[in-house]
């Protein structure tokens, strides 16, 4: 049975369906968005500011139904569709232009990712996947894939780089440190996110005028402000990561896309907008595989049942084929001079095929069950209803009464919301609780939510509500706005502007203020990193040394190691010799002796001298070996410090001064202390 006539509009039975599968969704973000599932599941995850943050909100829902109260007494004699009136006057004034004012509107939320990525990260990157991708962007910009293999690898290796083969490189796909290295070539790789972001901006006001009209100026710039200026894309915006540049690419694809499926799309334009949607489709793919696969499945499936009825819709499906091929090739091509298969990307390398999909032993050691998998969706939605707006009220209170209101999906919201359901269904199969300046992962839902804001939004002004609730709507989103500017969001700001202290040292600036340029330096970092790098250079894989690194008391894991390396027992050996100090995981604690708390302590056990002297170590101060990595100025060559095994270093670079690096305590803002060393005898 035909769903859509021949002009494209929904029949009856696709209009039942439509609503159906809203109401069907809205039931779903709200359990998992106003309940706390994954605390009631027995998976162990939860999320730990549930009930605090609800405390927070009934103060918020009270102060803005005040706000409420007070708009609607003060237009009784200023009726609020006047109001309206008045705020549409102004944006169609503003909005002569609409390409111009999208533009504009781009820019000014560039802008802000600007400020931000400068008063709050320090312009630099700050996690170690951030540091990884520039890393590899400062090497493409070279014209390298690759860094050469050293012959002693455990006193550069890094986590999420692989080092275990022929050649050494980043573990990520290669599309989004590609698109670093072209502000690596001004030195500069923390504008192109904000870039990235101002694109995304304009492109989704584009969309806003797809879905609600030209005329809906108003709807337009509120929504393309409120998009731009949410506070959690603002953050990913202004950061490193990918999550930001890669919900650009599947906004330029679907905008595309939703052209190219529009009645009558002459022939033309058809493929050639068909081509720029599967190459800004296979860009995304080399950014993010997986989110680029959530979007461009349904995005197949409505390109191939409209090809079937317009031939000239066939032609934008070959072309939009051949766009994606590009750079998807590319991909392949990098895969196959890094990893050695076209179709085998660095982090299976690394972690072996547990970090893919599916429900299994996840690298970590912990197994990947249904179970885990809804309590990370239930994470993801309860974390949105904070780190989306950071509003006195759960931000997807008004997501899910768009849902409940929504009526006449446009195409391009069918396929931003397809996409998305198709996104969560993969998430829900995907191990890792990606957690970084808000639940990173489901970055790419963001347009739906905006969208089902909206159309809250306008519900509202339907005639079937009480005049006395449509007058309300002003004040409860002005006093809104005032909390979270005044309060909420200050409070965030402050919190990521302390947060990864360490990793926002200048530290080409540092060396050259300690005098110490083209020198070997040794960075001394803390006992349980140092175990971390050890069980690499054993051969143990990435996955079995981080299971026994967080399962394993830190002083039997230190001798396990010492009595290996005595013994030049290496590789799957090694790891086999290992295994059964995982006996006790169950009873180690986080330890209280050491300022890392990474490392793992079994209650009662009683440290020796060489444990003690680690502990003690550790408590007069240690670095991070990472960061220091970026210093590409002073030509210093940065390596792991191993104490007397250092003479090995020495003795490959005799040219070079040697220093040991060090932070003088364990704040992550005590001053470097730089020391120099002796040469080894020849």
């Amino acid at each position: 049975m035909r769903v859509v006539t021949s002009d494209g509009r929904a029949t009856p039975l696709a209009q039942r369906l439509e609503r159906v599968a809203l109401g069907a969704a809205g039931v779903i973000v709200l359990l998992l968005g106003f309940f706390p599932i994954s605390a009631w599941l027995p998976g162990g995850l939860t999320d730990v500011g549930y009930v605090s943050r609800w405390r927070e909100w009934c103060l918020g829902l009270l102060i803005c139904a005040g706000g409420g109260v007070v708009s609607a007494i003060l237009l009784r004699r200023y009726p609020a569709g006047r109001l309206l009136d008045g705020g549409r006057q102004v944006a169609a004034a503003l909005d002569k232009v609409p390409a111009r004012t999208d533009t504009l509107l781009g820019l000014l939320c560039g802008g802000a990712y600007v400020a931000v990525a400068w008063t709050v990260f320090d312009a630099r990157p700050l996690l170690i996947d951030e540091i990884v991708q520039v890393l590899q962007a400062r090497l493409y910009a070279t014209g390298r894939l690759t860094w050469p293999v050293s012959v002693a690898p455990e006193f550069f290796s890094v986590l999420h780089i692989v080092d275990t083969g022929p050649h050494v490189y980043s573990q990520f796909p290669p599309g989004w440190a590609a698109m670093l290295s072209l502000g690596s070539r001004f030195g500069a790789e923390w504008i192109v996110g904000p870039v990235c972001g101002a694109v995304a901006v304009t492109v989704f006001a584009r969309i806003l005028r797809a879905t609600f009209g030209r005329e809906a100026s108003l709807t337009v710039m509120a929504g393309s402000l409120l998009f731009g200026l949410s506070p959690f894309l603002v953050f990913q915006f202004a950061s490193h990561m990918s999550h930001g540049p890669v919900l650009m690419w599947i906004l330029l694809a679907t905008l595309a896309l939703a052209s190219v499926l529009r009645p009558h799309q002459m022939t033309r334009s058809g493929m050639a907008l068909g081509f720029v949607s599967g190459l800004c489709a296979g860009i995304a793919f080399a950014v993010r595989p997986l989110d680029a696969v959530a979007y461009a499945v349904p995005a197949t499936g409505f390109l191939a049942y409209a090809a079937r009825r317009e031939v000239a819709t066939r032609y934008a499906f070959l072309a939009a084929v051949v766009g994606l091929a590009i750079p998807v090739t590319l991909v392949c091509w990098v895969n196959v001079h890094t990893t050695g298969s076209p179709t085998l990307f660095g982090y299976e390398v690394l972690w072996g095929s547990s970090h893919g999909l599916g429900f299994h032993q996840a690298p970590w050691g912990d197994a990947h069950t249904p179970t885990r998998g809804v309590e990370l969706l239930s994470l993801y939605f309860t974390r949105l209803n904070t780190y989306l707006f950071e509003a006195p009220f759960p931000s997807l209170l008004p997501v899910v009464g768009g849902l409940f209101m929504a009526r006449g999906l446009t195409r391009i919201e069918q396929l931003l919301m397809s996409g998305t359901v198709v996104h969560a269904a993969l998430y829900f199969a995907y191990w890792h609780d990606g957690f970084y300046l808000g639940p990173r992962f489901v970055v790419p839902w963001v347009p739906v939510l905006i969208i089902l804001c909206l159309r809250f939004v306008r519900g509202l002004r339907d005639r079937r509500f009480p005049v006395e609730l449509r007058a309300a709507v002003p004040g409860i989103m002005a006093a809104a706005l005032v909390l979270t500017v005044g309060t909420d969001l200050p409070t965030r700001i402050a919190q990521y502007k302390s947060g990864l202290s360490s990793m926002r040292t200048d530290y080409s600036a540092a060396a050259r203020s300690a005098g110490v340029e083209g020198a070997l330096v040794f960075v001394r970092e803390s006992w349980g990193a140092q175990l971390v790098a050890r069980l690499w250079a054993l051969g143990v894989s990435r996955p079995a040394a981080a299971a026994l690194y967080s399962h394993v008391d830190a002083c039997l894991l230190e001798h396990g190691i010492t009595e290996l390396e005595r013994r030049n027992v290496r590789g799957g050996f090694a790891e086999r010799a290992l295994q059964p100090m995982l006996a006790d995981s169950a009873k180690v604690r986080a330890t209280d002796v050491s300022p890392d708390t990474t490392e793992r302590m079994l209650p009662g056990l009683v440290y020796d001298n060489e444990c003690s002297s680690h502990v003690m170590a550790d408590r007069e101060g240690y670095a991070l070996y990472p960061p220091f990595l970026l210093d590409n100025v002073s030509g210093n060559l940065y390596a792991r410090d191993f104490g007397l095994r250092d003479s090995v270093l020495q003795r490959m670079f005799p040219g070079r001064a040697s220093y040991r690096v060090s932070r003088a305590g364990v704040d992550g803002m005590a001053p470097l202390v730089w020391t120099q060393l002796q040469s080894p005898m020849r």
